[in-house]
């Protein structure tokens, strides 16, 4: 007689997902939901995934999502307050056997574990990045909902030590899972195309190029002073671009791009398709990363993986990463961070170059799909504690 083990029914919480489809950028998070639900099922392990969101109006960007409560916000302040569980949760509990919060909105729950990713703990350790607007109260309610998990996962060992210092949630309640780098970026670009893509933006093969959402811990300000001080000539043959749209907090940001670009030093490039991204990265000279927190940073492995130099911050969880593979600096030195660009133009990186592209390859999106599968066999596997 054979008997057909039933399928894990898994929640994966979409909220972030379904709003960045809405507003139409990916940021880091959403990213991350999407290579999960791309590569879970590709694992050894029996999972049949549903896609969860909170939120009036997201089931329109994600039309097969369950929805769990009208408004994230609301439900969670609630549960803090009452001590019971999300409304609506009970129907939620029959349709699946764990859920996985892949984006900070964690659901406190009765019956089934909560799993939830922590990418970082920005908020709480630097306030003075985020947004202003109810900051006090977002910090204390997510440190409140944090504890709602049975189990955290996180993308570091920076990021766990973090996490139990800053949310006083132990060790033994932690694992680290890596990101992984989308295959794409390891697919050389034909050089008529990058040829076709370099005319599109007006550039020359060359330059200096940051990618990301601007934000002050990107330490964008500090890139362009560091590209300032290198010598009239170098400036202009490699200029600084940055690929990114706005976040908050970016006035003085923007400022600083604009009179770099009016100078002829620099472009900054809003939104750039992910397709057009991949021939820019291999046409740059290095990729420029000084930023100043950042609980994993993917950008230095895809920097990585399209054979170029990476120039990274030697703080919180880039050494981790980067290893030996790029060139650390002290992202608050406007110096070093200069030097380190006239370095990777003056010598040859070709050791460099193959040892980052080596590493890269270690970080695939399948590996952070096998392990997180693995961790949701080991929670349904023991009871829960009352």
């Amino acid at each position: 007689m054979t008997h057909t083990h039933l399928p894990l029914r898994v929640g994966i919480g979409c909220t972030a997902l379904a709003k960045s489809k809405r507003s139409q950028y990916a940021d880091g998070i959403a990213i991350y939901t999407d290579e999960l639900l791309k590569f879970l099922p590709q694992t050894p392990n029996n999972l049949q995934l549903e896609k969860v969101v909170c939120g009036q109006n997201l089931q329109a960007f994600l039309p097969t999502a369950l929805s769990l409560s009208h408004s994230y916000e609301l439900a969670s302040l609630l549960a803090a307050v009452s001590g019971l569980p999300f409304k609506g949760s009970q129907l939620l509990e029959h349709q699946i056997d764990l859920f996985h919060s892949t984006d900070h909105y964690i659901p406190k729950l009765k019956n089934i574990p909560v799993i939830a990713t922590i990418h970082d703990v920005i908020g709480q350790k630097h306030p003075e990045w985020v947004n202003p607007q109810l900051r006090t109260a977002k910090n204390a309610l997510f440190k409140k909902t944090a504890l709602w998990a049975d189990h955290i996962i996180t993308i570091s060992e920076f990021s766990k030590k973090d996490i139990t210092e800053v949310l006083n949630i132990p060790a033994d309640k932690i694992s680290v899972v890596s990101q992984g780098v989308n295959p794409e970026f390891f697919n050389l670009v034909a050089p008529e195309q990058k040829e076709l893509i370099l005319q599109k933006y007006n550039l020359e093969s060359g330059f200096f190029v940051m990618v990301g959402t601007l934000q002050p811990r990107k330490n964008i300000i500090k890139a362009i002073e560091a590209h300032h001080l290198l010598p009239e000539m170098m400036k202009r043959k490699h200029p600084l671009v940055v690929i990114g749209q706005e976040g908050s907090r970016t006035e003085e940001i923007k400022k600083a791009l604009l009179q770099h670009e009016a100078l002829g030093f620099g472009r900054w490039l809003q939104y750039v398709p992910r397709t057009d991204l991949f021939g820019l990265l291999q046409s740059a000279q290095a990729l420029l990363f000084p930023s100043l927190y950042e609980g994993f940073g993917l950008p230095v492995l895809e920097g990585f993986a399209s054979q170029i130099p990476v120039i990274a911050s030697n703080t919180t969880s880039i050494p981790e990463v980067a290893q030996d593979a790029a060139f650390l600096v002290n992202p608050l030195s406007s110096d070093e961070v200069s030097q380190a660009m006239t370095e990777s133009l003056r010598q040859n990186n070709a050791a460099k170059i193959q040892a980052g592209l080596q590493l890269a390859k270690q970080f695939s999106w399948l590996a952070t799909a096998e392990k997180t599968s693995q961790i949701y066999k080991n929670i349904t596997s023991h009871p829960r504690p009352l």
